[in-house]
């Protein structure tokens, strides 16, 4: 399959919320702090969003996101995203030492599926996208996002 990158996704995390252990893992929020999305066709910024991540037994943080997005030209996008984020070794010291990891650093992998009511985004309703992950420095986070060509 051939794919194509169309955007960027940066943010800022606040300290996480704990809420706590449950059933299924240990549930924490993370409040965005700001962020920006940066494309060829889609840019603007984060106006306000969230983590609900789980950390389960395995060593696997099941990331579960939701992001509004004011676009330059003053669309709003609704963006939720769920994935895997593989704790490994490398993970578990840049997040320690808040530190950033590089892409292929660890397994981390989403599928954000976009909404909005404005016609010149309209193609987001039906776009399927893809996006690989990595932790930056200080609390933040960076997807690229790409969509089957």
């Amino acid at each position: 399959m051939e794919l194509i990158h169309e955007f960027t996704i940066r943010a800022k995390l606040q300290e996480p919320n704990p809420v706590g252990a449950g059933p299924i893992g240990t549930r924490m929020h993370y409040a965005i702090a700001e962020g920006v999305v940066e494309g060829e066709r889609l840019r603007g910024e984060i106006l306000c969003g969230g983590e609900w991540a789980l950390i389960d037994a395995a060593g696997c943080l099941r990331v579960d996101v939701r992001l509004q997005v004011k676009t330059h030209d003053d669309a709003h996008i609704y963006v939720q995203y769920t994935g895997l984020l593989g704790l490994n070794e490398t993970v578990q010291n840049a997040l320690a030492k808040g530190l950033g990891t590089e892409f292929g650093d660890q397994d981390f992998y989403t599928n954000p599926r976009l909404e909005t009511g404005d016609d010149r985004y309209a193609w987001v309703n039906s776009t399927f996208f893809i996006g690989e992950g990595r932790l930056l420095p200080e609390a933040g986070v960076e997807y690229r996002v790409w969509r089957p060509a």
